[in-house]
């Protein structure tokens, strides 16, 4: 039995408790049939095989923006996300790596939730391909489509890309490039089993015509319906099984066949809240029929046909609905190329988070994305916007009004005793602001959404220059008109940062902390009557710097060295001498040495000792001092929270006056470097 990897706002202790049957949903989240609207919104599940650069993540981010902003206007929100972890590729991956295709994709699974989580996204679950329940369903929905029919088995004689996974035919593959990714194809020749396309293309076809918002944007329906659907010769059947590799959910009743895998990859969406293929939709489970259909499929325009031709196909042949929405969002190029680690130009958002934030990072990647077309992205780009929009535009906002109401009213917020007609173009361009945003974000225009917002800004920061709080200061008599363009400017930003927080939901946050806001409620904002919910006679915080100013050039010359060393060839491993003369030891000599799990609790340095530092470790039945001669190669803060191996059975030695009670397991001599563990393994576990 294995567990699911569960989302971040999942608590370890659940984690423990959930038993696998046919899918564990039901025990990890608990389903309140409510009066609210409910909303279910997914990813492509990422493909297993690499860490995810700038482009893929963006699509993740993408989603929680809009997950977050159903949430805000009153939505029972779902949103799913995960990994796609079968096929060929990924099998030769973990054959050159020497490790199993299961090993290899827990690792990369891993990494890809590590990203999602650090880039601060709230989906509320997260699928693999590989969890028991959901290579379960998938055979059971293969089996049901060979029964009724719809899969028969033959040969494939084509092109195949393996990066891909997909077939293609003569005339697509022209030139034996793939007409997706350009890299080369091979010629494949085998038994398979394919799906009936054909025999359902019409009734989809339909469908995409008389439900105009299924496929959007518009140009992208327009390009599945003329270079797919209506074409001559229709709608090939696809090959849904192959037999040249084994990684891959097995046909349970033809054992040499795999799941082809965009039939495995495309039913997680399904799987993942509880979908039976033995049942009916009327006889699905509560929780299903609760979310299903699904209200958007955010997936990348480069497997739109795979999402609005193939999966509602396998969705018609299961006789469930069809999701309501496939939004085919557009790439982001480096520059002008697109992002590739043989040009050298991948850009990898949880690296970019470390230099800039990761709001800074969701800001740029949801405010430099058109709608329809590719987004761009250079160093020099993130930085110009950063410094212009979020130093200058927000943060100065920010700044200004909390640093004067701080100097004027001691942090103390007043009601507004003096308006004047200046005060209402203020309210204007918020209510304006609030209209523009719900509509774009209605439409997934949300790049046009923060534009709205921070014209908003802009008119505040107008209004300061307009109405010279630190004139009317100076004159006693004007203290009512300073007390009312102060609580203007902050009920101003109360509005900008609540419709932020989908965006950058930290700095939302911390702004409405800072302007001491109480009411956060989205439905707070939007009409004239309602510019004033921040409630008087409160306190604002002391400011604190949002987004501190990148100084252009240092920060480029620094990035690019980082990009180079990337980049650089590797190093050949040194070779190390086999050791001579070693002293054979029995067993009973090496279980004498207690070797234990422990994790690092405390790490400071040891004054006046340049090699030591002082730990204190936690075993899980007790807590231990040890000092270590890492100091050169570790700071103290990288180490804590970090799982080590504890030689816990050492006598006590002193070094520099601090007694230490255990020595840290660690390679190396010249370079030292500790022995992590996995986060998994129980403090105080004996290592054998």
């Amino acid at each position: 039995m294995r567990y699911t990897v569960f989302g971040s706002k999942k608590s370890d202790q659940l984690k423990q408790k959930i038993h696998i049957s046919l899918r564990p949903f039901a025990k990890e989240k608990e389903f309140i049939m409510t009066e609210k609207p409910k909303f279910y919104v997914t990813t492509a599940i990422a493909y297993a095989s690499r860490k995810p650069h700038f482009g893929n993540t963006y699509e993740v981010i993408m989603t929680d923006v809009l997950a977050r902003y159903k949430r805000a206007r009153g939505y029972d929100v779902f949103f799913c996300t995960g990994t796609d972890e079968h096929g060929q590729k990924i099998e030769d991956l973990a054959k050159e790596s020497g490790i199993s295709p299961k090993q290899y994709v827990d690792g990369v699974a891993g990494e890809i939730k590590g990203v999602w989580d650090k880039m601060n996204t709230s989906y509320d679950y997260f699928i693999r391909t590989t969890d028991d329940y959901h290579e379960r369903a998938v055979q059971k929905m293969f089996k049901r489509f060979y029964d009724q029919g719809d899969i028969y088995k033959g040969k494939y004689e084509g092109w195949y890309c393996t990066p891909c996974e997909s077939f293609f035919t003569e005339t697509q593959a022209e030139g034996g490039k793939c007409p997706d990714c350009g890299r080369d194809v091979q010629r494949a020749e085998e038994e398979a089993y394919f799906f009936k396309m054909s025999k359902y293309a019409p009734r989809l076809i339909k469908h995409i015509e008389d439900n105009p918002e299924f496929i959007q944007p518009e140009s992208r329906k327009k390009e599945m319906i003329n270079n797919f659907l209506k074409v001559e010769g229709g709608l090939q059947d696809l090959c849904v099984s192959r037999t040249s590799f084994s990684w891959g959910v097995p046909v349970d009743f033809d054992k040499k066949h795999v799941t082809y895998v965009w039939l495995d990859a495309l039913s997680n969406y399904i799987t993942a809240i509880g979908f039976d293929p033995d049942k009916s939709f009327e006889e699905q489970s509560d929780e299903f029929k609760k979310w299903w259909p699904c209200d958007v499929h955010v997936i990348g325009k480069d497997i739109l046909r795979f999402h609005t031709i193939y999966w509602p196909i396998f969705l018609m042949a299961l006789d469930i609905p069809l999701p309501k929405q496939v939004f085919g969002h557009p790439w982001f190029n480096f520059g002008m190329d697109k992002m590739s680690k043989s040009k050298g130009n991948v850009i990898y958002a949880d690296e970019l988070a470390d230099e800039f934030s990761v709001d800074a990072v969701r800001y740029y990647a949801m405010s430099e994305m058109p709608y329809a077309n590719d987004g761009s992205i250079t160093y020099e780009a993130v930085i110009k916007r950063y410094n212009t929009d979020l130093v200058n535009n927000l943060g100065n906002l920010v700044k200004r009004t909390l640093d004067m109401d701080k100097k004027y009213f001691g942090k103390n917020v007043y009601p507004p005793y003096d308006p004047d007609p200046i005060d209402a173009e203020l309210k204007d361009a918020c209510v304006k602001a609030y209209e523009s945003y719900v509509s774009l974000m209605d439409e997934l225009h949300f790049a046009d959404a923060l534009d709205a917002v921070f014209a908003m800004f802009s008119r505040a920061n107008k209004y300061i220059d307009e109405t010279t709080p630190w004139t009317l200061a100076k004159d006693e008599t004007k203290r009512a008109r300073l007390q009312t363009v102060l609580y203007n400017l902050l009920e101003c930003i109360r509005w900008g940062a609540i419709m932020l927080e989908p965006f950058i939901p930290a700095t939302s946050e911390e702004i409405l902390n800072e302007i001491g806001a109480t009411n956060r409620a989205f439905d707070s904002i939007g009409t004239h009557v309602q510019f004033g919910g921040l409630i008087a006679d409160g306190e604002v915080q002391d400011s604190k710097v949002l987004f501190a100013r990148v100084d252009e050039a240092k920060k480029l010359a620094e990035l690019e060295e980082k990009r180079k060393a990337r980049f650089a060839p590797k190093a050949e491993e040194p070779k190390i001498e086999k050791p001579e003369g070693l002293a054979l030891i029995g067993i009973e000599d090496f279980m004498a040495v207690e070797l234990r799990v422990a994790k690092v609790i405390e790490c400071e340095k040891v004054p006046k000792a340049k090699k030591l530092l002082k730990l204190r470790v936690d075993l899980g039945y007790e807590q231990r001092q040890v000092v270590s001669g890492i100091a050169k190669f570790y700071e103290p803060d990288a180490l804590i929270g970090k799982k080590i191996v504890l030689v816990c059975n050492l006598k006590p030695a002193t070094l520099c006056g601090i007694e230490s009670n255990g020595m840290i397991l660690a390679s190396g001599e010249e370079q030292v470097r500790v022995v992590f563990l996995d986060e998994a393994t129980p403090l105080g576990e004996r290592i054998r």
